[in-house]
C-alpha cells in the first residue's frame, strides 16, 4: 500500500512549508500515520505521529513546539506543519502508516511501518 507525501521544497531559514500525506481507504481506522526523514548519509528518523480515531499525536523533542501534525479524515490526508525551520530540517521526508499508538511508533524503526511510501524533499538554506 503507497502512501502520497507531497509539499517539499526549498525554503530558508525561519521560513515555513506544509507537507500533505495521502492515505489510501485501506489503511485501518485505528491505524497511526506518522512522518520520518532521512538527511543524507543518515538512517531515518521519527518526526511525528497521529491517530487517525483518537486524534493524540507525538513529535520527536527536535520538533516539539516547530511542528504541528493534523489529519482530515474525509480526504484521508495527513498534514505536517513546520514552522521556523532550520537548516538541520534537511532531509527527504516520508510518511508511513502502523497499527501503533504515536509514541510506540516514535520508538520503531521506518523499516517496521507497513504501510510506506516515496518521499518528498524539503531543504533549508541558512
Amino acid at each position: 500500500v503507497q502512501l502520497q507525501a507531497s509539499g517539499g521544497g526549498l525554503v530558508q531559514a525561519g521560513g515555513s512549508l506544509r507537507l500533505s500525506c495521502t492515505t489510501p481507504g485501506s489503511i485501518p481506522t485505528t491505524a497511526t500515520v506518522g512522518w520520518f526523514r532521512q538527511a543524507p548519509g543518515k538512517e531515518h528518523n521519527f518526526v511525528a505521529a497521529i491517530n487517525w480515531y483518537s486524534g493524540i499525536s507525538y513529535y520527536a523533542d527536535s520538533v516539539k513546539g516547530r511542528f504541528t501534525i493534523s489529519r482530515d479524515n474525509a480526504a484521508n490526508t495527513v498534514y505536517l506543519e513546520m514552522d521556523s525551520l532550520k537548516p538541520e530540517d534537511t532531509a527527504v521526508y516520508f510518511c508511513a502508516a502502523r497499527r501503533t499508538a504515536p509514541q510506540t511508533m516514535s520508538r520503531l524503526p521506518y523499516g517496521a511501518m507497513p504501510y510506506r511510501g516515496k518521499g518528498t524533499q524539503v531543504t533549508v538554506s541558512s
